[in-house]
């Protein structure tokens, strides 16, 4: 999955980013409202962690131009606890809130709730024949037994999964499995994909030549 994080306190956006990378999104950054709304605007993430008070541009004016043209789930961070800053951003468009200082936990779970519904994946496990994915734990089980993947392979199993049934085009996956600071070679998706499929069964994940993935079962 792929992230926007704008956050103009440097310290945080360097840690914060850190730690979603750890869990492996890729995550690109900006430290501004105008920045942060150009990369919005112009690439499809899976969704955008956007703090409040921004310079250039404020986050609930940020929010409510990026309204006007896309429906990317949107998580506010902001020191501010006033009730009316929150209804303001939940009016205006933002899917959840948070207000510094957070809890890590808890904001990757709301990162993980905002984003299944995107996908209308009401269910934090998905079970596709003996596969189970766990998204909040983001592990995955085979016939009840646990898989070691490493992070993007767990990703691109995620991803291919809240998108079950749907032919997912190699392009679509480069761009929400890798930011914008990773170099993609033209057969790390093979790569990846040949790995999962000998720890979770070659008919796992479906080739459509020329196309792109799907998981069809």
């Amino acid at each position: 999955m792929r992230l926007l994080l704008v956050e103009d306190e440097p310290e945080l956006l360097r840690s914060l980013a850190k730690a979603l990378r750890e869990e492996g999104y890729a995550v690109d950054t900006a430290e501004d409202g105008e920045d942060g709304l150009y990369k919005a605007t112009t690439t499809d993430y899976d969704a955008i962690v956007l703090d409040g008070m921004l310079p250039r541009m404020d986050g609930w004016e940020v929010l409510k131009e990026l309204r006007r043209t896309r429906q990317t789930p949107v998580l506010m961070l902001t020191a501010r606890d006033r009730s009316t800053d929150r209804v303001r951003g939940l009016d205006i468009g933002a899917d959840d809130y948070v207000v510094k200082p957070f809890d890590l936990a808890e904001l990757f779970a709301r990162l993980r709730a905002i984003i299944r519904r995107r996908t209308q994946q009401a269910k934090a496990r998905i079970e596709i024949g003996d596969v189970a994915v766990d998204i909040p734990s983001r592990s995955i089980t085979l016939a009840g037994e646990a898989v070691t993947l490493t992070a993007r392979e767990y990703a691109l199993v995620e991803y291919l999964a809240l998108h079950r049934g749907e032919l997912v085009t190699r392009t679509i996956l480069y761009e929400h499995l890798f930011d914008e600071n990773e170099s993609s070679l033209s057969n790390l998706l093979d790569v990846h994909v040949s790995n999962i499929r000998k720890k979770l069964g070659y008919d796992f994940i479906t080739t459509r030549r020329g196309h792109g993935y799907c998981i069809e079962q």
